[in-house]
C-alpha cells in the first residue's frame, strides 16, 4: 500500500507539470537559464557586429574569439566550485556563493564596456570581454550544479532542465538578433547598458533563490571541512600511498591541459597579429587531447582506484576514524577535488560507464558534427541569401527550438525521461533525411510545406518583413523548423538525463566533465566530414549522418534497459518524474 501511495503521488502528467512550473525554483531556473544564454551571445556574437562597425580589422577581431575558450574548457576549474568557499559569501549557499558574484561581474563588465570606445581602448575592451566570459563560464558550472542540487519531487529535474534550455535560447535571441535591432536604433553603448543592467538585476534576484546547502554551509566551518576530508582515513578507504599515486597521475594530466591553454592564450595575446596561433586549429587539434587528458585517462585511473577499494586491496584496515585528531594534508584536499568525483562515478556505474560514455559521445553527433558546414550549405551550395538564412534560422529556427523544448518537457513529464531521450535521438537522426531531400532540390519538402499551409504562413510573414519573394524560402524554413523542433526535444531530454546520472556531492565536476565530452566526436569528425562533402557531396553526407544517428538511438534503448533494471534492483517502482539523485 505504501508503494502504491508513493507511485500515485509521483504519477506523471499535467498536474506534475503545473506543480513544477508553480514552484519558485522554476522561476529562478528561468532567470538562471537566461543568465547562462545572454553573455555568450554578447561576448561571442553581437560583439563582433559592434567591432565591425568600429572598423576593427578582422585579424584583431580574431583575438576576441579567445574568450570562447572559457566556455570550451570550463571544466578545468570546475573542481574549485565543488571544493572552495568564497570568503564572506559562504552563507549564501554552496552554489549561490559562486552564481551571484559571477553574474554581477558579467553585468559590471558589460556596463564598463558600454562606456569605452573599442577603437581607442581595444586593450581594455578585450580584457573586459575575457573577464566577462570567464565569469560567465564559471556561473554556468555553478548553475548546472544548482539545478541538480535543488531538484525535488515538485520542481523536478526534468522540468528544471527544460526551463534552463528555454531561458538560454530566449537569452540568445535577445542578446543576438534583438540586440542587433536595438543597437541599430539607439546605438551599441546604450544596448550594452541595457544588457548589463539585466545581468545585474538577475544577480541581485539570484541572492534570494533557494539553495539546497544554505543551512549546511551557514553552519560550516574550517573544522567541519577538515572533518569531511578526514573521512578518507576511515577503514575501507584507499591507502594514502595509492591515493597519492592517483593524484600525481591525474594532477600531471590536468597540469598539462591547463598549461597548454594558458600558453596558447599568452601567445595569442602577446604575439604580433600575423604571428598569432589560429584559435579554430587549436580547438580542433588540442581540444580532444585536453579532454582525453582531463577526462578519459583520469577515468581509467579512477577505475583502477575503485577496483582497489572494491576488492579490498590497498585499503585501510585500521583507522582512528573521523574526529580523532588526524591531520588532514593539502594532498587530501586535492585528491577529493580532482580524483574522488571520478572514483565515485566510476565506482557507482561500474561497467555501465562504458555505455554512458558512448551515449554522451554520440547523442548530439547528428547536429554537432555538421553544424559548422550549415552556412556553407545554405549560402554556397543552395545559394540562399544571408537574409533568407537569417529569416529561416533565427526567426523560425529559434521559435522551433523553444517550442521543441516545451514539447520535450511535456513529453518527459507524461512519458518519462528515457522515452523522450530515445525519441529525441530518433528525430535528430531522421531530420538529416529532410536535409538530404533539400540537397537534391527539396521537392518533397516543398510539397509537404504546401500541403500543411506552412508555405502560405512563411510567405505572409516574409511579406510583413518586406523580404523579396523567394521560391525556395518556404522549403528551407520548413526543413530548419523541423530540425530545430527535434533539437529542442532532444536537448530537453539530454540535459535532464545528464543531470540525473551525476551525484549531488560532486555535481559541478561530474556534470562539467561529462558535458565536455558531448562535442568531442563532432570536433574529431569535422575534418573527415569536410573531406567527405568534397568527395561525395552533401546528399551522401546527410544520409550517412542519419545512419550514424541510429547508433545513438540504440545506445538510448540500452541505457533505458540499464536504468530500468537498476530501479528494479533497488526496489524503485515509481515513475521517473521527480526521482531523487544519488547523494553520494
Amino acid at each position: 500500500m505504501a508503494d502504491t501511495a508513493v507511485a500515485t503521488k509521483k504519477k506523471p502528467g499535467w498536474r506534475t507539470l503545473v506543480r513544477s512550473l508553480k514552484n519558485p525554483k522554476s522561476g529562478y531556473m528561468a532567470l538562471f537559464g537566461f543568465a547562462q544564454g545572454l553573455p555568450p551571445a554578447l561576448f561571442l556574437g553581437t560583439l563582433y557586429a559592434w567591432l565591425s562597425e568600429a572598423e576593427i580589422d578582422l585579424e584583431t577581431m580574431g583575438v576576441f574569439s579567445l574568450v570562447g575558450l572559457a566556455y570550451a574548457f570550463q571544466f578545468l576549474w570546475s573542481p574549485l566550485l565543488d571544493k572552495v568557499d568564497i570568503p564572506g559569501l559562504r552563507k549564501l549557499g554552496k552554489r549561490k556563493q559562486w552564481i551571484a558574484p559571477m553574474q554581477l561581474i558579467v553585468g559590471i563588465a558589460l556596463l564598463v564596456m558600454s562606456f569605452l570606445d573599442p577603437k581607442s581602448a581595444l586593450g581594455w575592451f578585450s580584457l573586459l570581454a575575457a573577464i566577462g566570459a570567464f565569469a560567465s563560464a564559471t556561473q554556468d558550472i555553478a548553475i548546472n550544479a544548482w539545478r541538480i542540487d535543488v531538484a525535488d519531487e515538485e520542481a523536478t529535474l526534468d522540468i528544471l532542465s527544460t526551463i534552463t534550455q528555454m531561458g538560454f535560447r530566449l537569452a540568445a535571441l535577445i542578446g543576438g538578433a534583438l540586440g542587433l535591432i536595438i543597437a541599430e536604433r539607439i546605438g551599441w553603448p546604450q544596448t550594452y547598458v541595457i544588457m548589463g543592467a539585466i545581468m545585474l538585476a538577475i544577480g541581485i534576484a539570484g541572492l534570494f533563490a533557494p539553495d539546497a546547502n544554505v543551512a549546511k554551509r551557514s553552519a560550516a566551518s574550517v573544522a567541519a571541512n577538515e572533518e569531511e576530508v578526514a573521512e578518507l582515513y576511515n577503514m575501507g578507504e584507499i591507502t594514502e600511498k595509492v591515493r597519492n599515486r592517483a593524484l600525481l597521475a591525474v594532477g600531471l594530466l590536468w597540469a598539462w591541459a591547463i598549461g597548454t591553454v594558458v600558453v596558447f592564450m599568452v601567445r595569442s595575446m602577446t604575439a604580433a597579429p600575423g604571428a598569432r596561433p589560429d584559435v579554430t586549429q587549436f580547438t580542433t587539434t588540442y581540444g580532444p587531447l585536453i579532454v582525453i587528458a582531463t577526462v578519459v585517462l583520469p577515468a581509467f585511473i579512477a577505475a583502477w582506484v575503485a577496483k582497489q577499494k572494491r576488492d579490498g586491496t590497498n585499503v585501510i584496515t585500521a583507522a582512528p576514524g573521523v574526529g580523532s585528531g588526524h591531520t588532514v594534508k593539502f594532498t587530501d584536499h586535492l585528491y577529493r577535488a580532482l580524483v574522488l568525483p571520478l572514483v565515485e562515478f566510476v565506482g557507482r556505474m561500474g561497467w555501465s560507464l562504458v555505455l554512458i560514455l558512448a551515449l554522451v559521445l554520440t547523442y548530439r553527433i547528428c547536429d554537432s558534427i555538421w553544424g559548422v558546414f550549415a552556412y556553407p550549405f545554405y549560402l554556397g551550395e543552395l545559394n540562399y541569401t544571408g537574409d533568407e538564412v537569417a529569416f529561416a534560422s533565427k526567426f523560425f529556427g529559434v521559435f522551433a527550438i523553444i517550442l521543441g523544448l516545451a514539447l520535450g518537457g511535456w513529453i518527459i513529464t507524461v512519458m518519462g525521461r528515457m522515452f523522450t531521450l530515445t525519441l529525441g535521438a530518433a528525430l535528430a537522426a531522421a531530420t538529416n533525411l529532410l536535409y538530404a531531400d533539400l540537397a537534391i532540390g527539396g521537392g518533397t519538402m516543398q510539397a509537404a510545406s504546401d500541403a500543411i499551409g506552412f508555405t502560405a504562413l512563411v510567405n505572409f510573414i516574409a511579406g510583413v518583413f518586406q523580404m523579396p519573394e523567394s521560391e525556395g524560402l518556404a522549403r528551407l524554413t520548413f526543413t530548419i523548423f523541423w530540425e530545430n523542433l527535434a533539437i529542442g526535444i532532444a536537448g530537453a531530454a539530454y540535459i535532464a538525463w545528464l543531470s540525473s546520472i551525476v551525484a549531488k556531492r560532486y555535481a559541478a565536476v561530474q556534470y562539467a566533465l561529462l558535458a565536455s565530452l558531448t562535442l568531442l566526436v563532432g570536433t574529431l569528425g569535422r575534418g573527415a566530414l569536410g573531406q567527405m562533402i568534397e568527395d561525395r557531396g552533401y546528399y551522401f553526407v546527410f544520409i550517412f549522418t542519419a545512419l550514424i544517428g541510429i547508433v545513438a538511438v540504440v545506445l538510448c534503448i540500452l541505457e533505458w534497459i540499464r536504468e530500468s533494471r537498476s530501479k528494479l534492483a533497488a526496489g524503485i517502482v515509481a515513475p521517473e518524474a521527480g526521482e531523487a539523485l544519488p547523494a553520494e
